[in-house]
């Protein structure tokens, strides 16, 4: 079954191009395509989608306000902020409203599908320099604590890697294991430090100190 993506962007060629992207693989089925997200809870509901794209600018209702919304009603619901905005206030807003995954726009198309694939599967997804930056948000306000979460040196590798913005294709890569096998490792890893999302995960290690 292909994965279903509804799309929320005021910028028409950008629309355009998002859905000649993601109608070139069979992967994945556009059920929406919408220019703004003033209404993007009813929209959500009648699309019915896996993973929703969300702009931040747009005219009526920006989008995390529009996540926030869309997350109180579909708490499970993957949320992906596609932005040209990577400031802190931006990034931990849409976190804090229920976003899962944060990509830039100028992310590679690949990198995209990727993402969209891991978010549909239960993970997350960061542009790096996004990770980064949610990294060092938590080295330098946050104290440290210690707690043995009991990770295996492999699951401590994948976490590195996770933590320094890595896809999962890259962490395989990377690791020279195959993709579903770092999914593997990323599910244990969620299981033991109890979180959920890679978010969550990134902002526990390095706020407790884990690597």
């Amino acid at each position: 079954m292909p994965i279903n993506v509804s799309l929320f962007d005021d910028n028409r060629h950008i629309r355009e191009s998002l859905l000649l992207l993601f109608n070139s693989d069979t992967r994945f089925h556009i059920v929406g395509v919408n220019e703004d997200a003033i209404y993007a809870e009813e929209k959500v509901r009648e699309q019915n989608p896996d993973v929703v794209l969300m702009d931040i600018d747009m005219p009526g209702k920006n989008g995390i306000d529009a996540v926030r919304e869309v997350h109180a009603s579909f708490p499970k619901l993957p949320i992906m902020m596609l932005t040209v905005f990577e400031d802190t206030e931006r990034v931990f807003d849409s976190l804090k409203n229920g976003a899962t995954g944060y990509l830039l726009k100028s992310s590679s198309p690949e990198k995209l599908l990727e993402s969209v694939e891991i978010m549909a599967h239960g993970g997350a997804a960061m542009s790096p320099v996004i990770a980064k930056m949610v990294m060092t948000h938590f080295q330098y306000h946050e104290k440290p604590e210690t707690t043995d979460y009991r990770l295996s040196p492999r699951e401590r590798e994948v976490l590195h890697l996770l933590v320094e913005g890595l896809s999962y294709k890259m962490i395989a890569d990377r690791l020279n294991i195959g993709f579903e096998t770092v999914r593997t490792h990323i599910k244990k890893i969620y299981e033991k430090l109890h979180v959920h999302t890679m978010t969550e995960a990134v902002a526990k290690t390095i706020k407790e100190g884990l690597l």
